[in-house]
């Protein structure tokens, strides 16, 4: 048997004897039919979203069954008929039960595969870790990443334009010009 939830608005104007009426005759057809009624839930009188065969507002029951299928067919086909109840709608539940496992046991799969992450902290307590800095000890400056403001770090000296620089130039072959073409 499967798990179902079945959410019904009864009219407003119905009183009580007859909402109670209605949950009576689910019971009864899920009971008679060998399905099990699980929980019963009456939320009482609430505003509906939108207007709904011209009522406002609307007695809503939550009704978690378990049952075959040929019973939500006969639940639902009795519900339809009823003058008293003016929405209704079935859920399958164990369909995402079903689903929720399903990924649990993925994720668990996954989880052996990835190996250990190593342990961070250190093992005795009260000890530090290597290379952290000890507790309660004043955190050191990082060291700048480029030279003070107003100074030119010394690798972005630009030579004047007198000046050569005659180690690139000696160190660069030169192109041949033109091959010599001999004459025979």
């Amino acid at each position: 048997m499967r798990l179902y939830e079945e959410v019904l608005i009864i009219k407003p104007d119905a009183t009580e004897e007859d909402a109670a009426g209605v949950i009576e005759l689910l019971s009864k057809t899920v009971t008679d039919q060998e399905g099990k009624i699980e929980k019963v839930d009456d939320w009482g009188r609430r505003k509906l979203a939108y207007r709904v065969a011209k009522f406002d507002e609307g007695h809503y029951v939550v009704v978690t069954f378990s049952a075959k299928a040929e019973t939500v067919r006969e639940v639902e086909r009795r519900l339809r008929v009823s003058d008293l109840v003016i929405k209704f709608m079935t859920v399958r539940l164990d369909e995402k039960l079903k689903w929720v496992e399903k990924r649990k046991k993925k994720r668990e799969e996954r989880a052996k595969r990835k190996p250990p992450v190593p342990a961070l902290l250190p093992a005795i307590p009260g000890a530090a870790a290597p290379g952290a800095p000890a507790v309660g000890a004043p955190a050191m400056p990082a060291a700048p990443a480029g030279p003070a403001p107003g100074k030119p770090a010394a690798s972005d000296a630009v030579p004047a334009a007198d000046e050569a620089i005659p180690a690139a130039a000696e160190t660069i072959p030169a192109a041949p010009v033109a091959a010599e073409v001999k004459e025979s």
